[in-house]
């Protein structure tokens, strides 16, 4: 075992300190002072395990460059520093980045509260500014060097519950009502915005629209009221534990309808995935990559296979459809910049990115106002065939179907959502 094969794994155990995370150096490319690219990265806390995984995947682009000769003729050096999961660590992460460790180049790190931390130090400073994962980020700031890595496009809110009711609007005889619950918190906030806004503009009737404490574990009363209203299409926006107890509770209360699912955090990881096996059975959620034969990218089963190999001594997620291979793409457009643009320049590499479509391992990607995909690309899925709690078994096709957009469209629509019987 190398070296830096014994620091990326304590780092990505979420091990190794804030301070000792710092200055990352991989196998010599080239001659010169190393390009450095800086970031904070969620190592420990509750952001942790997407943080982990996109930390891996950013190395191994870096070895992969490296490998290659470099960029502009240097080695790349990863310079990082764990938040915590805390936004109030970002601003002196990002400033110590810049004044101390000299970056050359700085991107954000996983998640939206993070990202919007560290976004007045990098204005500031006039820096390009790659993001993954931020949900409106840049709304406020309207960064012109700001450029953000997932597929939301630019009207996100409505994005992901865009493909639930162009779906349920083809059904016949049409559903006619539908029930919105989510957690009061950003991001389900948001989705059940665009939800109410998209429902009321195809006529349906909401006969539930309620919001719960985010720390709720409980979600019995929830969906007892659900049913007691009889919808016959369930939106629910929610975070990893309030969407593992919602599809649970469902379940235990025995409730049906024609659509179940919509804006559901976790269901997209390998962990909800087997703690919840066959109780996914028919649920429609949102998702952004799954291995079904219309999004055969080049290069993602390789980028796949690597990641694998190395995640379960990283103790990451196994099945890396969701994180890594956004946070690989991300690195593949920068270091594109850098190589057409020729130099390190900010303005130069963010003017470079604006105009240019890239070819990537999630496919093409042109950014658009206030650097969101120009075209959006939330893809809506449904769990067919689930079998027990095998992991394995999500990494074939045709069991994560794709249902809209129809440009990757794999299957059609299974109705209705029906509870395990017990």
């Amino acid at each position: 075992m190398t070296d830096f094969t014994r620091r990326q794994t304590l780092a990505l155990g979420g091990t190794a300190l804030a301070g000792s995370l710092a200055g990352l150096t991989l196998p010599v490319a080239g001659q010169g002072a190393p390009i450095k690219i800086g970031f904070s990265m969620a190592l420990t806390g509750g952001l942790a395990g997407g943080g982990r995984a996109a930390l891996l995947a950013y190395q191994i682009w870096a070895e992969e460059t490296n490998q290659k000769g470099g960029l502009l003729g240097r080695k790349v050096e990863l310079v990082y520093y764990d938040d915590q999961s805390n936004p109030a660590t970002v601003p002196g992460i990002y400033t110590k980045l810049l004044d101390v460790d000299k970056v050359d180049l700085v991107i954000s790190g996983y998640a939206t509260v993070p990202t919007a931390a560290a976004m007045p130090v990098v204005i500031q400073r006039g820096k390009l500014f790659m993001s993954l994962f931020a949900l409106a980020a840049n709304d406020q700031f309207r960064y012109d060097r700001y450029f953000q890595i997932q597929p939301n496009g630019p009207e996100a809110k409505y994005e992901f519950s865009k493909g639930f009711f162009e779906l349920a609007g083809a059904l016949e005889p049409k559903p006619r009502s539908v029930a919105l619950v989510g957690a009061d918190a950003e991001f389900s906030i948001l989705a059940l915005e665009g939800a109410r806004e998209n429902a009321k503009k195809a006529g349906y009737r909401i006969v539930y629209d309620r919001t719960y404490p985010p720390a709720t574990v409980d979600f019995t009363p929830i969906v007892r009221s659900i049913k007691a209203a009889n919808p016959a299409l369930l939106f629910i926006a929610s975070y990893p534990p309030d969407s593992a107890g919602m599809i649970r509770t469902i379940h235990e209360v025995g409730f049906g309808a024609k659509m179940v699912g919509g804006g559901m955090i976790g269901l997209q990881f390998a962990a909800l995935k087997q703690q919840l096996g066959p109780m996914l059975e028919n649920v429609v959620a949102y998702d952004l990559y799954v291995p079904e034969p219309t999004m055969t990218f080049p290069g993602i089963e390789q980028f796949l296979v690597k990641y694998r190999e190395r995640a379960a001594p990283a103790g990451v997620d196994p099945l890396g459809l969701y994180i890594p291979p956004f946070a690989y793409a991300e690195m593949q457009i920068l270091g594109e910049a850098v190589k057409a643009v020729g130099s390190l320049d900010d303005k130069a590499l963010a003017d470079y990115i604006r105009k240019t479509k890239f070819t990537t391992i999630v496919g093409d990607i042109g950014f658009g106002d206030r650097g969101e995909w120009a075209e959006p690309r939330i893809l809506t899925i449904q769990y067919r065939g689930i079998q027990g709690n095998d992991l394995d078994q999500f990494k074939q096709p045709g069991k994560q179907v794709i249902l809209h957009p129809a440009k990757y469209k794999s299957g059609d629509l299974k109705v209705p959502f029906e509870p395990i019987k017990r």
